[in-house]
């Protein structure tokens, strides 16, 4: 673990009023934590505030939106950002995911209110709700088109959604209890679910059939996600009869983030196991970082990052808090990760500090999403916020 920096949640509203003041906190392993406090000395003509920082911390750099913290006592240093605009009236009640289209326009979500709407991603102007799911509706995303959506219920169903009118032309099932999570292969002639039931299903979305019962792990699976492996990983023997194989599946691998604490590699066309790596914990959510490197979320906090070449021991495992990793997804050379606590930060090899997203008191971030430039997450407070960031 190494040492984090921690601020006031709503750290820029309180510094820019003059003399305004925030706490901010820096946990060192295996020494007591360090706290001090910046102040507000005056705000500039365009709107920049003028910040000191107690003895015990740096203000490296401060602009609208950001601030770059150091404390040099614990070696490490923070980018604190806000929010480029939130989005309060899409749903009355916590939001539990999102997703952002491939052209960047039109945001998809879901709520405990029981609701999962289309909406704009430049005002956050309601645009369609898809009615459908009994009970609540627990993942959406996006089709590559970005006109098409694909989401997973309580009521063990997949459903396909079109976003000009509203309609859901196929519904798949088979599961047996609710859905946790789904991906797509390539274009989306066939999509993967993964379910409470303990298994994982891939679906022909034309057709509206189960192909295949890829995985039954005996537990529930919480996420999971399809990607590309590189050509050295042994995927298994595909089906003796090409009938049996299904086009767009050659060479992909299935990651399957396991409640009994098991993150599972298996070959999408194959169907066989080709990997399990035991965590310390339940895995929430798993994802592709390149066709070598993979990254997994686990219920105590810890993300481990894993290269499936070699999966005896971890290529490295971080961990800030003990708070439930709920999303992670590749950015760059790296990730971002949200976790119950209310965090949500980046991590890239070719920066020597951390980005943290700021906004949520405490509350949990529970699902990132990223279009160019702009990082969208949702949280139990009932927002979508929504953040822009030059170095993506």
């Amino acid at each position: 673990m190494e040492a984090r920096i921690q601020l006031q949640s709503d750290w820029w509203t309180a510094l820019r009023e003059n003399e305004g003041e925030v706490w901010v906190s820096c946990k060192i392993p295996g020494k007591p934590t360090v706290y001090g406090s910046l102040k507000c000395q005056g705000v500039s003509c365009d709107g920049i505030p003028t910040v000191t920082a107690s003895e015990e911390f740096e203000v490296l750099q401060i602009s609208k939106k950001s601030i770059h913290l150091s404390c040099p006592s614990g070696r490490t240093s923070s980018t604190f950002i806000i929010p480029y605009t939130s989005f309060p009236k899409i749903h009355d009640k916590s939001i539990t995911c999102l997703d952002i289209s491939s052209g960047g326009g039109l945001g998809v979500s879901t709520s405990t209110d029981g609701s999962m709407k289309i909406w704009n991603c430049k005002n956050g102007d309601r645009r369609r709700e898809l009615i459908g799911h009994i009970y609540d509706v627990n993942c959406c995303r996006f089709f590559p088109s970005g006109m098409v959506v694909l989401s997973g219920g309580m009521d063990a169903q997949v459903k396909v959604w079109s976003c000009e009118d509203g309609t859901c032309p196929a519904t798949l099932k088979g599961h047996r209890a609710g859905i946790l999570d789904t991906s797509i292969v390539d274009r989306g002639r066939n999509v993967v679910s993964c379910s409470r039931d303990g298994t994982a299903r891939l679906w022909d979305c034309g057709k509206s059939t189960c192909l295949a019962v890829v995985a039954d792990c005996g537990a529930p699976v919480n996420g999971c996600c399809v990607g590309t492996a590189d050509n050295s990983i042994n995927l298994g023997t595909p089906p003796e009869h090409p009938g049996e194989r299904e086009v767009g599946t050659e060479d992909k691998l299935l990651l399957l983030a396991r409640e009994d604490q098991k993150l599972q590699g298996v070959g999408l066309q194959s169907r066989t196991p080709v990997f399990e790596f035991h965590g310390s914990d339940a895995f929430n959510c798993c994802t592709f970082l390149s066709s070598v490197y993979v990254a997994a979320g686990a219920q105590d906090g810890n993300i481990y990052q894993l290269d499936l070449r070699c999966l005896s021991t971890p290529v490295q495992v971080f961990h800030r808090s003990g708070a439930p990793v709920h999303s992670i997804i590749p950015v760059r050379e790296g990730f971002i990760a949200s976790q119950g606590d209310g965090s949500c930060f980046i991590i890239q090899q070719d920066l020597d500090h951390t980005i943290e997203l700021t906004g949520p008191d405490a509350d949990p971030v529970y699902k990132v999403a990223v279009w160019e430039k702009c990082i969208f997450t949702c949280c139990r407070d009932g927002l979508v916020r929504k953040y822009q960031l030059s170095s993506l």
